[in-house]
């Protein structure tokens, strides 16, 4: 709750017409007015639902007549001395807004549900939002402004949102005006004011400060302990205001700052509960934006001492935004903070923990600091919406790879009645999972099943795929394969066939498998990963590791080039290589990047590539590399893909599940890969996918406009062949690549102007 006290925009004369009420509560978000007359007396209020009850009471209607003919004169108020906690109660999802009254009836402000949204120059802070992160300098910068301003540049480096310092007027704030050498005062005192009087800035400093942080893109706070400071920070324009623990009992200089009309962030250190009730409750009543930070007034505070489980309780008791301002030791309790909560992250920060001031002890060093903000971003992304459970892409290849399914213990003919003796559990879970064992027992045979075949969920399920296996679709398309599944891609009207090797698959023999094929075109698709657990990489920065991948590479030419004389129609065969340019933990810099390509650049001249039309594939952001998730840096954006393609003279494989991901990540439009990459495109996965890592699932069970999709393809790159590249797709006698052409067949079907098709 807040108490707004900007009421215009809530407000209504009462010599206002129907007609003129109508239009503004057409413009008010929070649809309802209170008339008043021109004293701001309270006379009612003015809903939808009033004008309403208004209308069917009426014979004529007539809309000029004064708003008081409609407005319900009961109108709900409450007056300034309300408590604050109370009035909070009243507010609820039918009564949203309530006027506040003085003690003459005048509306003063109006209550409202809000919420917990508070913006802080261009950052949001709310439950779902980023941490706002702050590095607290304070006057760790020892009186020198060359110090101060190279804290920020580190603080920006480290990745930190927010710098913030600290200003004192020593002459109103001190009984004594500052003096350190008041025989009177205590060490404590005395000590501190010795620090002070040393390293207070000056307001030009603080001025060159502020300019600083605009120039570098950081937000610029900073602590006022007194009523002049804070009307100085006012007048540079701090975006908002950073209360110390020590001032959150100080009632006088809370309203002062309050009344700024800024956001404050409010360090809740020192203090009892019933101390943070009180300040909250007055903050509330003046209608104040703020976040209050958990915190132990100790330096370092012991571990022990630091009861981050208050974090709910400081929650509950602020019903709004929760942060955490730390002095222990190290980062990790910062970093456990942001899990219970906490938008708001505070720690102290200096370049020498050994110069003088107690602060300097507390501090995180610049290293410290970024792996904080580090560890803070990982956990944000670890906390999730507590929705579901869904499986990732990497759990469900792991899944497969570690799991068990239900295979035949024998040949089961089609129409035998399946009993348990006639199924065995075994590894790898490519079919129907063990717990589904019951759901298959006294299950008929629809289809013959070999004994160490595996069951599928259409075996238990009354739905069965479409037996029609010739489709309109545009251009020419097929599936992948295996060799010992080829014959799959021989059905239909089908005019393709893509070979997915594996390393293995280098060992066999084609001939073994393949017999001429004078009707389909042919691709090969390179294996990721080879033997010694070698995945890939012409990019690598390890030559030895790129020589490797070379000779690999060169193997598949070889078989591409053996599996390209049983299709006789293609003098030149297409390979589909992910060409490498991952990194394990992180992206690298563009700098970094660039190095990359020219490696990359480089490498290709050790490619025997005669008879081979090396296709590159267009990668994600966060591709799975054998059930673990890792960083792509090449080929995700497609502006440096066509720089590539271009200089390089290569071709490309899109692969538009991949490339959906990276124009989530990147936030650009999937036409962006086929106006810069079109003329490069000579062939296409397609499969459906969400988010920045959902990648290769089922047509329609993603975000993808498919419709919008073809069409682009027929502009771009309309000679490209193309294939569904379904996770899973093969199993069951290629069910998923059938259910795909199905899905894209509705999908195509339905649309207003159908795409040419071009035939298999």
């Amino acid at each position: 709750m807040i108490i707004d006290r900007d009421i215009e925009q809530f407000t209504l004369l009462n010599t206002a017409s129907v007609a003129e009420a109508l239009q503004k509560l057409n413009k008010n978000k929070h649809q309802i007015l209170f008339v008043a007359d021109s004293r701001k007396h309270l006379r009612g209020c003015f809903t939808d639902g009033d004008f309403r009850r208004w209308v069917l009471k009426q014979s004529t209607i007539d809309l000029s007549q004064s708003v008081q003919v409609a407005m319900n004169a009961n109108c709900m108020a409450v007056h300034e001395e309300q408590d604050s906690l109370m009035l909070e109660s009243m507010l609820n999802e039918r009564i949203r807004c309530i006027p506040v009254l003085n003690h003459h009836s005048q509306i003063i402000g109006v209550a409202r549900r809000t919420s917990p949204v508070i913006s802080i120059d261009n950052h949001v802070i709310a439950p779902q939002s980023k941490t706002f992160v702050i590095a607290e300098i304070g006057n760790n910068h020892n009186g020198s402004l060359k110090s101060a301003l190279k804290l920020i540049d580190h603080a920006v480096a480290a990745g930190a949102d927010c710098v913030k310092f600290q200003m004192r007027d020593l002459d109103s704030l001190y009984i004594n005006k500052g003096d350190d050498a008041d025989p009177s005062e205590d060490l404590g005192s005395q000590y501190v004011l010795e620090l002070l009087n040393k390293y207070q800035l000056g307001d030009d400093a603080f001025k060159q400060i502020a300019d600083y942080c605009l120039e570098k893109q950081i937000t610029f706070l900073c602590t006022p302990f007194d009523q002049v400071s804070c009307d100085k920070l006012d007048a540079l324009e701090v975006p908002a205001f950073k209360m110390a623990s020590a001032d959150l009992t100080n009632h006088p200089l809370l309203l002062h700052t309050a009344k700024k009309h800024k956001p404050m962030i409010i360090s809740t250190g020192m203090a009892t509960d019933e101390e943070i009730e009180e300040s909250v409750a007055l903050l509330k009543a003046q209608g104040a934006r703020f976040v209050l930070l958990h915190c132990n007034s100790t330096y370092p505070a012991p571990f022990k001492d630091v009861n981050l489980k208050y974090l709910q309780k400081l929650a509950t008791i602020n019903q709004g935004l929760i942060g955490y301002s730390g002095h222990e030791r190290d980062i990790h309790v910062a970093v456990a903070a942001v899990a219970l909560g906490a938008k708001v992250i505070e720690k102290h920060f200096t370049l020498d923990r050994n110069q003088e001031g107690n602060d300097h002890k507390v501090s995180l060093l610049p290293n410290e600091f970024a792996a904080m903000v580090k560890g803070i971003r990982q956990v944000e992304q670890a906390i999730g919406s507590g929705a579901s459970r869904t499986l990732s892409q990497g759990e469900m290849i792991n899944r497969e790879v570690l799991g068990k399914s239900l295979y035949a213990a024998c040949n089961i003919a089609q129409g035998t009645v399946i009993t348990r003796d006639m199924i065995e559990v075994k590894s790898p879970g490519k079919g129907l999972s063990p717990n589904k064992v019951g759901d298959l027992v006294g299950k008929v045979a629809t289809r013959d099943v070999n004994r160490g075949g595996a069951f599928f969920t259409s075996d238990i399920s009354e739905t069965r795929r479409s037996e029609n296996l010739k489709f309109a679709l545009p251009g020419c398309f097929g599936i992948p394969v295996r060799y010992h599944d080829v014959r799959l891609a021989h059905t239909g009207n089908m005019g393709l066939v893509e070979f997915h090797l594996s390393f293995k698959d280098l060992d066999l023999t084609p001939s073994d498998y393949l017999q001429i094929d004078n009707q389909r075109k042919v691709v090969v698709h390179a294996p990721e990963l080879f033997a010694q657990d070698h995945t890939l990489d012409l990019a690598s920065p390890d030559t030895d590791y790129r020589s490797r991948s070379v000779e690999w590479l060169n193997r598949v030419f070889d078989v591409a080039r053996e599996i390209g004389k049983f299709y006789p129609t293609q003098k030149c065969i297409p390979v589909v290589v992910n060409a490498g340019g991952f990194s394990q933990d992180a992206f690298v810099d563009e700098a970094t990047r660039e190095r990359m390509y020219k490696v990359l650049g480089e490498t290709l001249t050790s490619l025997r590539l005669k008879g081979i039309d090396l296709l590159i594939q267009t990668m994600p952001p966060f591709p799975w590399h054998f059930g673990g998730q890792r960083y792509h840096n090449l080929f995700v954006d497609p502006h440096e893909t066509a720089q590539f393609a271009d200089t390089y003279d290569v071709n490309l494989c899109l692969d538009v599940s991949h490339s959906w991901l990276a124009a989530n990540f990147l936030d650009i439009e999937i036409e962006s890969f086929f106006t810069l990459l079109g003329d490069r495109v000579k062939h296409l996965h397609i499969a459906d996918a969400k988010g920045v890592d959902d990648e290769g699932l089922q047509i329609g069970t993603g975000e993808i406009p498919f419709t919008k999709l073809f069409s682009l393809m027929q502009r771009y790159c309309p000679d490209a062949t193309w294939l569904p590249e379904i996770w899973q797709g093969h199993k069951n006698e290629g069910e998923g690549f059938w259910q795909a052409f199905d899905a894209l067949q509705d999908k195509l079907d339905a649309q207003q102007t159908p795409l040419s098709v071009a035939g298999g």
